[in-house]
């Protein structure tokens, strides 16, 4: 019975969903301070998502209009190119070749209303049984950059427990953080919960913030995600909103400004 729970939990997920929950941050140094947002987020399988267009007909598409968007122009390699071919392009070039062509899947905030920002996207791979091997964190800033973390899974998979990525921190997010810093990903697999935290501390382990994004499971259809516009009818706007206020109360609490460095020479880590 617990191998059969352990690779239900680690397996691959079916189709298209919808994660509804919250983000929130804290800040241990040096001021505390506390923000939770309520989000809703699409869990989709990259190889499918022109089904977008006749799933939810009127209400999502799949690069054309609508008035939830997923385009590839926001992922990937952000030049409105597919997005299989970059993802197999790093897979190969980082060691994981065993998984060019196998099961994607991306967790990420639509395009809502014309506009998207995604401060971080994941990509679930999995192996050709099912089983999840490999993670790219998609980090993005307000500054229209981005770049990738690749770390592996299959370990931590074997395991009933949350699987943990330690890496140093290589990419400027945010100008009241420090670039000489660590980033530790707790999280269990996507199921009917999400549940996923980076942890940044500096150099001697001091925790800096805890960032949590937990979620609830549905699947992707009109009804759901009507609802979920419902709750945030502009998400998108919200989300970019949400990052400039909260700077401005940091920058009052005197908050030290760490101006952006020059951006990495590679696109993955």
């Amino acid at each position: 019975m617990m191998n059969d729970a352990i690779q239900q939990q680690h397996s691959l997920p079916d189709g298209h969903a919808l994660y509804t929950g919250t983000v929130n941050h804290l800040r241990i140094q040096p001021v505390r301070h506390y923000l939770a947002y309520k989000v809703f987020s699409l869990f989709l399988d990259i190889d499918t998502l022109p089904s977008l267009n006749t799933v939810i007909p009127g209400l999502v598409g799949h690069n054309r209009k609508g008035i939830v968007q997923v385009n590839d122009k926001d992922h990937g390699p952000r030049t409105g190119a597919p997005i299989r071919p970059w993802l197999n392009a790093i897979l190969c070039e980082q060691g994981y070749g065993a998984l060019v062509d196998q099961p994607v899947r991306l967790l990420c905030f639509p395009r809502i209303w014309g506009y998207a920002f995604n401060p971080l996207s994941i990509y679930y791979c999995y192996d050709n049984d099912g089983a999840l091997s490999a993670v790219l964190y998609h980090v993005s800033n307000t500054f229209g950059e981005s770049h990738c973390y690749l770390l592996s899974a299959r370990t931590s998979a074997a395991e009933n427990n949350p699987i943990t990525h330690t890496t140093d921190k290589v990419f400027h997010v945010s100008p009241f953080l420090q670039m000489d810093c660590r980033y530790r990903f707790v999280f269990r697999p996507p199921g009917d919960k999400l549940a996923f935290q980076i942890a940044e501390t500096d150099r001697q382990g001091n925790p800096l913030l805890f960032a949590n994004h937990h979620g609830t499971r549905m699947p992707l259809t009109a009804k759901a995600l009507a609802g979920a516009m419902l709750t945030n009818p502009a998400l998108s706007h919200k989300i970019i909103a949400g990052i400039h206020w909260e700077a401005l109360k940091l920058w009052v609490k005197g908050v030290p400004f760490y101006p952006k460095p020059v951006k990495p020479q590679t696109d993955v880590t």
